[in-house]
């Protein structure tokens, strides 16, 4: 496979680290990034242009540029006739994801999103133990993330709403796709609150949370802080017959070093579930290239689809506009 990448900043160069030797192009914005990608992978041609990469010979391309250039870097790709990874969050609104859900439908090409925590030795456990009736039918979870505040992103992009979209948009758009993932249904509505800790961006919420409806009373809650310290996540499930408590530490989100466990409650025993390989983004990004490439060759779905990709912008959506009316809004 011979696989082009647009964006070389922080994560973007994670992702080139997991493409290896498929990686041919790369498209880089900054002096620096393009200095930077050119002495980290001298066999790749960089482009300062990403349209200028999509002249070159590729079978699938990887986006990882700042959210408000997700769509039309991603429309260009999709006519191009490239498959394509994309970075979440998929766009900045819902009539974007259709329309590049149509495109890669059109050209039958692989649209895959990057919602990596469906593929963690961790999260992804916390699937399988749920699929094996482990607890029986799950009635409630909690989301819960305490972190450090977010990086400022190139050119401040993240804490500039305009290109942002939101923050839920940024880490809460995971916890809304495991959420539907591990209770296997579409959301019926969601209540939200939010605030921040500066008087002068009220726009910037540093504290949210959701209360999200599912079908059969069941229900899940998702909470993030961006006021703490380090990166903490815990995960808890509560079933019919039994519970689960997965729970995830770090210095920062990306360390290659964390800390996490899993530990599983039937009746009145509790057990530690083992957890096959290292868990955390870092690791998740190398399966989530598997997977995709896999798809290409394969036929199989990835981990994944564009039409995920939509519903999890649709669920922070409705849960910016939630928390900004303060009231309830509904799928």
């Amino acid at each position: 496979m011979r696989v082009g990448l647009i964006g070389y900043g922080a994560w973007g160069s994670h992702h080139a680290r997991v493409i290896g030797e498929h990686l041919v192009a790369i498209a880089a914005r900054s002096e620096a990034t393009v200095a930077k990608a050119r002495a980290e992978h001298p066999a790749a041609r960089v482009f300062t242009d990403y349209r200028e990469l999509l002249t070159h010979d590729l079978d699938a391309v990887v986006v990882v540029l700042p959210s408000h250039l997700h769509h039309d870097a991603s429309k260009r790709v999709l006519e191009s006739g490239r498959h394509l990874l994309l970075e979440k969050p998929m766009a900045l609104t819902v009539e974007q994801c259709d329309e590049l859900l149509a495109l890669a439908n059109a050209k039958q090409r692989v649209l895959a999103i990057g919602h990596e925590m469906r593929l963690s030795s961790l999260w992804g456990k916390v699937k399988e133990l749920l699929q094996d009736g482990a607890i029986g039918e799950p009635r409630y979870m909690l989301i819960e993330l305490w972190r450090r505040p977010y990086r400022l992103g190139a050119d401040g992009w993240r804490y500039d709403i305009g290109r942002v979209g939101n923050w839920i948009l940024e880490e809460p758009i995971h916890f809304f796709d495991l959420a539907r993932w591990y209770f296997d249904a579409s959301p019926v509505s969601v209540f939200a609150r939010a605030n921040g800790k500066r008087l002068d961006r009220p726009e910037l919420h540093d504290h949210f949370s959701a209360v999200v409806d599912f079908p059969d009373g069941r229900y899940a809650v998702i909470s993030q802080c961006l006021g703490g310290w380090e990166h903490h996540q815990t995960v808890k499930i509560s079933g019919r017959e039994g519970s689960l408590w997965a729970s995830w530490s770090g210095a920062n989100d990306r360390t290659f070093e964390p800390t996490f466990s899993l530990r599983l409650m039937r009746g009145e025993t509790i057990t530690d579930v083992p957890i096959a390989r290292a868990a955390g983004e870092v690791y998740e990004l190398e399966t989530q290239f598997a997977r995709f490439i896999d798809a290409i060759q394969g036929g199989a779905p990835p981990a994944a689809t564009g039409a995920d990709g939509r519903w999890a912008v649709a669920m922070c959506l409705k849960a910016e506009e939630s928390a900004r009316v303060k009231e309830r809004a509904f799928f």
